[in-house]
């Protein structure tokens, strides 16, 4: 049989940070060879999959994943040779009973993730399709309308800035390549408006700017300056995305012995309450075109998120990522306690590509939205390109149009709309619900 397992090898490579990942290769006996490679997150959840590292501090300063090659080549490998490659559900529910634990902690989610999205492009390959269409079959034809990140703060930067993820949104244009237009336009106005202001040019872990500013609205400001300078229209054509990743403030608050959300870069003695950072949402969305606000609260603050919904939810996206861990799970639990309308997807949260496509079906089913998501640390690889349009999520987090890490996802989806020709269609097509307040470029930020 062709599409039968013959060798399965595993790698350490390299990621964007410079830090060891997994690399996996499957061959076929037909002779079709599939790659994949895994990424990692800086900001990372509790809850996700463990990524397992070596811990060696005298090499690769401990962050050296040769535990997980070797689980790959001395233990999965032996057990999937052989094996049908287009039975990815069993192929994935193997890889779980070999590692045996919730949170895949003995073999690693890198692992497992590395060589279940390896199988899935070998068997595509086999059968000469392109992964989005072997997954998704013949309605996979949605290219998402991009997230891109352009200002970078958090952990993703060192510099004063205290939310992790500034993004921009392109909606309401033709086609995937019209709207990745206007987001790289508005990128390269950006470094304009901020080298006029003598700010620093320099990107941060996603490729976004990462200037020192004054507060962490000015970078609102300074978005709506390079949207007006590029010549869009900011709450027309272009909307807001912010991923605070306020899971750190609550980190950083716990540390300092309090709770609550701490401002640890621009002002560390500054922490604020539920009430208080949902009040923020609620000002800065009055004030400003927001459509979506990922982990506005922490993981652990249900209560908070519940209200937050409450109060935002009939009028933005309100999007859980540490909160769902792209978790099944923990998605079922939001969608019962009224919490968030939408879910990020990241593949090496959960470890296997069919735990990640439940995850998707799950939200789906309750009319939540999902967003296909990159990490921060990342490599070449192009899965979640594919991914995006397999599952016709509408929607992509994959950083700024900078570093060929983050490009790589983009040229993809290039590649797939000119395959899919006139059959694609572009998910940023503006809902009504969506249009929102449009700002004065010149408005003054407040102290937040």
């Amino acid at each position: 049989m062709p599409f039968n397992i013959e060798d399965i090898r595993a790698r350490q490579i390299l990621d964007s940070r410079g830090q060891p990942t997994v690399e996996c290769e499957v061959r076929l006996s037909g002779g079709a060879v599939g790659r994949a490679a895994v990424p990692s997150g800086a900001s990372t959840g509790e809850h996700e999959a463990v990524e397992l590292r070596d811990g060696d501090k005298k090499q690769w300063l401990g962050k050296g994943v040769s535990k997980a090659v070797k689980n790959i080549n001395e233990v999965i490998a032996p057990e999937l040779l052989g094996a049908d490659a287009r039975t990815q559900e069993s192929i994935d529910q193997l890889l779980r009973m070999l590692d045996g634990t919730k949170n895949k902690s003995k073999l690693g989610a890198n692992a497992t993730l590395a060589t279940s999205l390896a199988v899935a492009h070998a068997a595509a390959i086999a059968t000469d399709q392109p992964l989005y269409r072997y997954v998704g079959g013949t309605h996979a034809r949605t290219l998402p309308a991009p997230m891109l990140n352009i200002l970078n703060g958090g952990k993703h930067a060192d510099n004063t800035v205290d939310f992790q993820e500034f993004m921009i949104q392109p909606w309401g244009f033709g086609d995937f390549s019209e709207g990745l237009r206007a987001g790289v336009e508005i990128y390269h106005a950006l470094k304009r408006v901020l080298h006029d202001r003598g700010l620093s040019t320099s990107v941060g872990d996603e490729g976004g700017f990462a200037p020192n500013l004054k507060n962490n609205e000015e970078a609102l400001e300074l978005i709506a300056r390079a949207v007006d300078a590029a010549g869009y229209d900011l709450g027309r054509q272009i909307f807001i995305c912010l991923d605070p990743a306020t899971s750190e403030l609550a980190n950083e608050a716990k540390a300092r012995g309090k709770k609550g959300y701490c401002f640890f870069k621009s002002d560390p003695k500054r922490v604020v309450g539920s009430d208080e950072m949902i009040r923020m949402w609620e000002s800065w969305c009055a004030k400003w075109p927001i459509r979506s606000i990922e982990d506005g609260l922490g993981e652990s603050d249900w209560a908070g998120w519940k209200a937050m919904t409450t109060s935002l939810g009939s009028k933005i996206q309100i999007v859980g990522d540490d909160l769902f861990v792209t978790n099944p799970e923990f998605l079922r639990r939001g969608i019962s306690e009224g919490c968030a309308n939408a879910i990020l997807i990241k593949v090496n949260q959960i470890g296997t590509l069919s735990e990640t496509l439940d995850a998707v079906q799950t939200a789906n089913a309750a009319g939540y939205r999902a967003v296909m998501s990159h990490r921060s640390g990342e490599t070449e690889d192009c899965t979640i390109a594919d991914l995006a349009v397999a599952t016709n999520c509408g929607q992509i987090k994959t950083g700024a149009p900078c570093r060929s890490d983050r490009t790589a996802k983009y040229n993809q989806l290039l590649r797939i709309a000119e395959e899919l020709g006139e059959s694609a269609t572009y998910g940023g097509v503006l809902p009504a619900a969506a249009k929102v307040v449009r700002p004065r470029t010149a408005r003054r930020p407040s102290r937040i």
